[in-house]
């Protein structure tokens, strides 16, 4: 694939960053896109491999190596480098529904498991994906792929993140028609709400829920199904009125920190933070809301993930005086060792964009105790612990903190309102019970699919799960698909 001998001849480059003080005054995307020409050289580096672990083995068994979607990398590489953008498009699109997310906001276990990594050096899958849809919408390569015929089925899809969107394309374009229901009013999920703006804007998932829209998907926006709120939707009305319905809600129940002190004012989830900014950003009310902001505070984030460093750059963009970042976890080497990791997933020192804007990192720490005065949090008592995350003896000390962020990942998703209302069964770490090989609840015709299933993950995995539920749909609504899986 691509140049026989690209791999030895150019070096590996990838896009680059805006100035930091530049990309700190605004939330706009601050990537800058390579040029047609590096674009090609990079993917002439692909070597053709023998086994190429990027493509995925996800269908394997999950926590294999490689991409989830199972993304022909290979192939699309070889188009453009010939410059054949237009069938690199309908390769990648084969296989991921929505490309200029993942080209955006997918760590790239991909690159991870590139045989040129052994050498610290992979092909920019990432960026050379991220060009292809790109390019593609530029070129009016991507208009509505209506179904010839319609089946007459009716499926509910609640929850509009990048499962429950996946699954609606997939299912509309075999012929079904498919309602979505999304208790914001926007559709996107996590996407949209959790995501800040200079990670991802929103004009992109926009421009998807047109295409949808074109192809037959009727959106329902501000309609929570189950729950006690105005205009909520009884879900098990839902079942009675469709043949078919799939939860693709996320993992919304946030993991906390009961410590005293955590009724303090300041303390909050970073769920709570972040999608505040993202309602600024796109025009949209804050429901009444308390408005909850970092400018001029000394800002603690509590979680090293990528939802902390989320919190990291929309608090810096917002004028903090300060932010450090806890981790419990030790600091991890600088470098992987590659013949014990290759072509896994490593545990390495990483440094996220917003951690390299100004943010202070600390690992091995506990948080024992939250301080305050009037109401309001002041400071934070910590202390460093061992591998066992014990509390080592005299390395206690505070942190100066008006406002700090919980954003130590997701439990599983709510069970109130809707889980509660279906009874579905739940698995033992409190996500919706379904296999991967039919998706299906333990209700008849009720399926799901995935952060609802698997549990906080990325948004590749989503991507894959909606598609193969779709697939599961058709097959039990139709005896047989010719949806991918």
């Amino acid at each position: 694939m691509g140049k026989v001998t690209g791999f030895l001849e150019i070096e590996r480059h990838d896009r680059n960053y805006e100035p930091v003080a530049e990309r700190l005054k605004n939330f706009n995307e601050f990537v800058v896109p390579l040029s047609e020409k590096e674009l090609r050289d990079q993917a002439a580096r692909c070597m053709n491999c023998g086994v190429p672990y990027c493509h995925g083995t996800g269908s394997v068994a999950p926590g294999t190596p490689g991409c989830p979607v199972n993304n022909q990398i290979p192939d699309w590489n070889d188009l453009v480098y010939n410059g054949n953008w237009a069938e690199a498009s309908r390769n990648l699109h084969s296989t991921n529904n929505f490309p200029e997310f993942t080209g955006r906001i997918c760590p790239a276990p991909c690159e991870a498991s590139c045989t040129l990594n052994i050498d610290d050096a992979p092909v920019t899958i990432k960026s050379i994906e991220c060009a292809i849809v790109d390019r593609a919408w530029d070129n009016g390569l991507l208009g509505p792929e209506k179904a010839p015929s319609r089946t007459g089925k009716k499926i509910a899809v609640v929850g509009s993140g990048p499962a429950g969107l996946a699954c609606a394309q997939q299912l509309a374009r075999a012929g079904h028609e498919v309602h979505i229901y999304e208790k914001h009013a926007k559709a996107g999920g996590l996407l949209r709400y959790g995501i800040p703006d200079f990670k991802m804007e929103k004009h992109y998932i926009d421009r998807r829920v047109a295409q949808m829209e074109a192809e037959g998907v009727v959106f329902h926006y501000g309609k929570a199904v189950g729950g006690t709120s105005p205009g909520a939707i009884d879900p098990k009305q839902l079942v009675k009125d469709y043949d078919a319905i799939a939860l693709t809600g996320g993992a919304e129940a946030p993991r906390d920190l009961p410590i005293p002190g955590r009724d303090l004012d300041g303390v909050h989830f970073a769920m709570d933070f972040l999608p505040q900014q993202n309602r600024r950003v796109g025009n949209e009310s804050l429901n009444g809301t308390t408005e909850i902001l970092a400018g001029g505070k000394d800002v603690v984030v509590i979680g090293g993930g990528d939802t902390g460093s989320d919190c990291i750059g929309t608090s810096l963009r917002q004028g903090a005086t300060s932010v450090t970042q806890l981790e419990i976890m030790g600091e991890p080497p600088e470098r992987e060792n590659k013949a014990l990791s290759w072509p896994y997933w490593p545990l390495k020192m990483r440094i996220s964009s917003s951690q390299a804007e100004g943010a202070k990192r600390e690992y091995a720490v506990l948080t024992q105790k939250f301080e305050g005065k009037d109401g309001k949090v002041t400071k934070l008592h910590c202390v460093h612990v061992d591998s066992k995350f014990q509390p080592i003896p005299g390395t206690e000390f505070e942190i100066k903190a008006e406002l700090v962020l919980l954003a130590m990942g997701f439990v599983h998703p709510t069970h109130d309102g809707l889980l509660k209302s279906l009874n579905v069964d739940l698995d033992q770490r409190g996500n919706v019970r379904a296999s991967t090989n039919d998706y299906q609840t333990s209700l008849p015709k009720v399926f799901t699919s995935g952060d609802m299933r698997r549990g906080q993950s990325l948004v590749v995995w989503a991507i894959r799960e909606g598609r193969q539920c779709a697939a599961s749909i058709d097959q039990f609504l139709m005896g047989s698909t010719t949806l991918p899986r």
